[in-house]
């Protein structure tokens, strides 16, 4: 009897063990766990199966070449048999990750024959990463970065990180740092630069540091450290390797992203400074970039960045230049001796030239892409933003650019709408033309959370505690197809206390308003707009006045008009063309009404649930925050117009919606802070919604005193809809 029939016969052994322990509920998995992705997969439905009802066999294995790379067929065989054929390892994981959720939602009978393949190839999560306080990444300067070093350098957080992520179908792990070669390689021509032991700063971190990165290691800093834990250089080599191999098993493929130039922990050793035409620098940088790949033979790739340390191009090397003379010949010097390799590079597309990279670059030895700012800081906000059409436009035929999807609007919040993600994924680039994306913030570190007032031990992961965006963002660009209907089952499973459609409903509606909010009022990069606390970087100023949203403009090409484009056009007496910010008011008045009454009827049930009680109230907040926020924008039209009517009935207009703000401010910040307490963001500052009621009172205080042609200009001139953005 040959292999193939013997392990069919056991199969059906198997099968026929399985219906006999039919009345208790049995599953078993046929399959080679051998396989770590495929192992992972059948303890998945193992666990699930725990309390299953009724009894099936599920077998899976890696077969039909013609589904490809993470493609999957579920087949059907009767009601007790269920086969999972992967056209690859990572494919047969995904389907039996299918069946194990199938199992846990109770409707095993319902998983359906068909064929699965990925919308988009490459799904991934951007993480800045704070390795020590030598090497720290771009966003070190907050509370939860500090907070997270220990992690970095924790097995268990990174299994649970990457068993999360392969659950929710990313496929990608792109680390951020500026400069990590020091914490992560050792370099022969260069061994003083390596850094044993894990440093964290006592120092209290505040809101004064530079928005370049380039003093985010401190003189005083390094004068009162603590060490979070004890490793050699060659040890964290060993456990990077571990961290690449657990991630290969989930098939997770892990990059590093680096800014240039910067030297933490070399600078003034063996002549290294941060001179761009200082051949000590160049050499160093090549040899390290050389000895990474070298030693990290499961290294999915590198992305590189000619980012805010490399000052202009007027004299001496270019940065394109600098920047193949580094990563590009370093990568090149490697794959020489590892022939046959395939070691991607990835171009980040920010603070530089499409035509001197491709110029530069023209010889690397490997697959090149570029990589752009999709929502810029705000994917919370339009479903297809504009801003890549003229990359597009110029790149040359089969050049592909990375999606950074940047998530810094919402960190503390649970978000969750199905038709937004999917939208938002529907509408990116085709395929020909997107090698894929990595989402993430900057100003919030999504290791473990630290802020939250009930925390559990060990402290929960950000992706753990929004397990729901997550899931939307993950499984919907994988597939977008996957129903609404879906996601409420999901739902139902986890939280049997109520209603699963209704609790769809709530967190649907309200999960629309920070990206309502966001289009009516833009600020494209991280440091000019946080919509949880309506606030900017606190130089020069801060919190957003009610004068700041008369003054501000709607984010390009949304259809939302700005104030003061309504104003002129009313005063005209001609065709709006385009969401007015009276209805911007109403629809976030009407998310935020749509979301309390459900909540307040979802409350009466739900029992001690913790997870749900605390999900409910994080739907009550951003409930609350669009109701200031449509206040406070009813209050910004009136006070406009009043500027320039001066009808003293709009200014008492005026006082009363931000009277109303406040209330709704008050409530948001009762609710937050009741869960989360206040932090340190990176690039944001202080962040204490309670201290924020002060802020808003001077609203109230300004509406009051307001004078007639307070407002530059006795007649603004409309701001253009498709105004200029930063990249």
């Amino acid at each position: 009897m040959n292999t193939r029939i013997a392990w069919l016969v056991g199969a059906v052994v198997l099968w026929a063990l399985a219906v006999g322990a039919g009345a208790a509920g049995k599953v078993v998995v046929e399959c080679d766990r051998g396989v770590p992705q495929i192992a992972f997969a059948a303890g998945e439905i193992e666990r699930a199966a725990e309390s299953a009802k009724g009894a099936v066999v599920v077998v899976i294995e890696i077969g039909a070449a013609g589904l490809g790379a993470q493609g999957y067929r579920i087949e059907r065989e009767g009601e007790a048999k269920i086969r999972v054929v992967g056209g690859d390892a990572v494919g047969a994981m995904y389907g039996g990750l299918d069946v194990a959720e199938a199992i846990k939602l109770g409707g095993v009978g319902e998983l359906t024959s068909g064929e699965h393949r990925p919308y988009i190839a490459r799904r991934g999560i951007k993480f800045n990463i704070p390795l020590d306080l030598r090497t720290p990444s771009y966003s070190d300067n907050g509370d939860s970065f500090q907070a997270n070093i220990p992690q970095m350098w924790s097995m268990e957080f990174w299994r649970e990180l990457l068993d999360e992520m392969a659950r929710q179908r990313y496929n990608v792990l792109s680390l951020w740092n500026l400069h990590p070669f020091p914490s992560i390689v050792k370099v022969p021509e260069y061994p003083d630069v390596a850094l044993n032991d894990v440093w964290r700063t006592r120092v209290k971190l505040d809101e004064t540091f530079s928005l370049s990165g380039n003093d985010m290691v401190r003189p005083g800093m390094l004068k009162d450290v603590e060490i979070v834990k004890k490793l050699s250089i060659d040890e964290k080599i060993r456990f990077w390797r571990e961290v690449m191999q657990y991630a290969k098993g989930r098939g997770i493929d892990v990059y590093w992203f680096t800014w240039n130039i910067f030297v933490w922990a070399a600078e003034g050793k063996y002549g290294i400074t941060i001179d761009r035409n200082n051949p000590a620098t160049i050499a160093y940088f090549r040899a390290s970039v050389r000895q990474t790949v070298r030693t990290y033979p499961l290294l999915g790739g590198m992305g590189i960045t000619a980012g805010e340390q490399m000052g202009s191009d007027k004299g001496g090397i270019t940065k394109e230049q600098w920047l193949w003379r580094t990563y590009g010949e370093g990568i090149r010097d490697a794959l020489k001796e590892q022939p046959g390799r395939e070691f991607p590079l990835i171009h980040r597309f920010h603070q530089t030239g499409q035509g001197e990279i491709l110029r530069e670059f023209k010889e690397y030895p490997g697959p090149f892409d570029f990589s752009f700012k999709y929502s810029v800081a705000h994917m919370h906000s339009m479903t297809n933003p504009p801003f890549i059409k003229p990359v597009l436009t110029q790149m040359p035929t089969g050049m592909r650019t990375w999606l950074t999807v940047r998530n810094d609007d919402i960190y503390s919040f649970r978000w969750g709408d199905p038709d937004y993600a999917r939208d938002y994924v529907k509408a990116m680039p085709r395929a020909d033309r997107l090698a894929g994306f990595y989402m993430g913030p900057d100003g919030y570190c999504w290791g473990r959370e630290f802020i939250d007032r009930e925390p559990e031990t060990p402290r929960q992961l950000v992706m753990k505690k929004q397990w729901y965006s997550f899931m939307l963002w993950g499984r919907l660009s994988y597939e977008p197809g996957l129903g609404n209907a879906h996601f409420e089952r999901v739902l139902g499973a986890r939280f049997p206390e109520v209603q699963s459609r209704k609790l769809y409903q709530a967190w649907a509606a309200a999960s629309k308003i920070v990206p309502q909010a966001t289009r009516f009022f833009w600020g494209d990069i991280d440091l000019l707009w946080f919509p949880e606390a309506c606030t900017r970087h606190p130089a020069p100023r801060g919190f957003y006045t009610v004068k700041d949203f008369i003054l501000g403009s709607s984010m390009p090409q949304s259809g939302v008009l700005n104030i003061r484009q309504w104003r002129d056009r009313l005063s005209k007496g001609v065709e709006m063309g385009g969401m007015t910010p009276l209805e911007v008011a109403e629809a976030l008045r009407a998310h935020a009404g749509e979301a309390l009454g459900i909540i307040k009827e979802l409350r009466a049930s739900q029992g001690g649930n913790k997870e749900l009680r605390m999900t409910l109230s994080d739907l009550e907040a951003m409930a609350h925050l669009g109701n200031y926020y449509a206040a406070k924008i009813l209050g910004a039209t009136d006070l406009a117009v009043f500027d320039r009517s001066g009808k003293e009935e709009l200014r008492q207009s005026a006082v009363l919606h931000l009277e109303a703000a406040l209330t709704h401010w008050k409530k948001y910040a009762t609710v937050a802070t009741g869960q989360y307490r206040p932090q340190l963001l990176n690039r944001i500052g202080y962040v204490d919604l309670n201290a924020l009621v002060a802020k808003v009172q001077e609203d109230v205080a300004m509406a009051r005193d307001w004078r007639i042609g307070s407002l530059p200009g006795s007649a603004l001139k409309p701001a253009q809809v498709d105004t200029p953005f930063r990249p």
